[in-house]
């Protein structure tokens, strides 16, 4: 198992918007690509110096070549969704390999 993690930060004067946004049609429409399992969305405890609130969003994948075609296929036309925030959040992505699961 695979999971596609992105890390972002939300400025306070967008914060409520882009939540909502991220629950009712980013998160689902990501699953809807067919490409996921699930996704689990937390929100980070430690607080940024630069302000803002920070955001991991995990999205499970069944392996490799899964991710690959989420690539390929969808990633370009999810990232553009989200330009009504740009400027607004900042957002690292890294890929994790599922070792354990007890």
């Amino acid at each position: 198992m695979y999971i596609y993690n992105v890390t972002l930060n939300v400025e306070d004067d967008v914060h409520d918007a882009w939540l909502q946004w991220m629950k009712r049609e980013h998160i689902p429409e990501m699953l809807g690509t067919g490409k996921f399992l699930r996704a689990l969305m937390s929100r980070i405890l430690v607080r940024e110096e630069t302000g803002g609130t920070t955001y991991s969003v995990q999205y499970q994948t069944k392996d490799k070549a899964t991710l690959q075609r989420y690539y390929e296929e969808d990633a370009e036309a999810m990232r553009k969704k989200s330009n009504r925030f740009k400027g607004k959040t900042v957002a690292f992505r890294t890929e994790m390999e599922v070792i354990d699961q007890q």
